[in-house]
């Protein structure tokens, strides 16, 4: 839900085309056999080999210094897995964080986001996924032709996490697990492609950096013409 300039997205009609997928920037996502708890380890077994891209720009293109945030994926049939690795130089974190249970505007504090839709046709219904540095987490339903702010983050998709701090490395690194069955109505099979797009906030208010994987060149994340694209692979 996060916009650079305000709290609450900016719901401006945007009406550029509609991308072909197979021409946009892609993460692909590895099939994994099983599945695992989530796990922020890039050198543990199920992370090492995975595919992987890189936001190191803010939402107009500008590169970011210091902020070169690495996106890995893989998935099973029941799930998504996604990873972020997340360089900073200030950190901004909750007072008091629940991880037990859904943090309502979260994007007011340090995060890392994932907007995944899997209508090419429909792009502007989407869902959006936030986890923070200390695991503390928040789902929600996206349409911009019908928002429905108030009640858009009670949606559940059953979406885990895990997140850990090393600050001596000035790294923060976060997983999430995404039930597949709430971004897509098929099944979870390679080849599947997602309309996606990858993002941080970082740092307090007179510092903050705002990292994009494929620019929006808006004030708002929520620009679903600039999504790439995930395509699911053995």
């Amino acid at each position: 839900m996060k916009t650079i300039l305000l709290c609450t997205v900016t719901l401006a009609m945007f009406t550029a085309p509609i991308a072909d997928p197979q021409a946009t920037p892609t993460l692909e996502s590895k099939h994994a056999h099983e599945n695992v708890a989530p796990n922020t380890d890039p050198n543990s077994s199920f992370w090492v080999s995975a595919p992987r891209i890189i936001a190191d720009s803010d939402p107009f293109g500008k590169p970011v210094a210091g902020h070169r945030t690495e996106v890995r994926s893989r998935w099973t049939k029941e799930n998504l897995y996604l990873l972020f690795i997340c360089p900073y130089e200030h950190l901004h974190l909750k007072p008091d964080p629940k991880t037990d249970r859904e943090t309502n505007e979260l994007w007011r504090w340090d995060v890392a986001e994932a907007f995944i839709g899997s209508d090419f046709q429909n792009m502007r219904r989407y869902k959006e996924f936030e986890v923070s540095p200390q695991g503390e987490w928040v789902d929600l339903d996206i349409n911009l032709d019908n928002p429905h702010p108030e009640h858009g983050w009670l949606w559940n998709s059953g979406l885990q996490v895990a997140a850990r701090i090393d600050r001596a490395s000035r790294i923060w690194y976060a997983c999430m697990r995404i039930p597949y069955a709430s971004i897509d109505t098929r099944p979870a099979a390679a080849g599947n492609l997602l309309r996606a797009n990858f993002y941080r906030s970082q740092g307090p208010p007179e510092q903050q950096k705002h990292i994009a994987w494929q620019p929006t060149q808006h004030a708002s994340f929520h620009v679903p013409e600039s999504f790439g694209t995930l395509k699911l692979i053995e």
